[in-house]
């Protein structure tokens, strides 16, 4: 199940940046969309969607 819809709007493009620049780094730039990047964050696991949000505030990723 899908937990997608809990996040609030800067959670889920905090985790995009996140995802992107760390697990679709290898793949093509046109594999690299938001599309994408939300079937990743859909299949890891929700504590450590905590801990990437957690990171992502703590080092500002949504200001890169």
């Amino acid at each position: 199940m899908s937990f997608l819809h809990t996040l609030n709007q800067q959670e889920r493009d905090m985790l995009r940046t996140i995802v992107k620049k760390v697990h679709l780094v290898h793949h093509p730039k046109e594999f690299c969309t938001d599309r994408e990047a939300d079937k990743m964050i859909s299949v890891i696991a929700p504590n450590i969607i905590e801990r990437m949000i957690k990171f992502g505030k703590d080092h500002k990723v949504d200001q890169l």
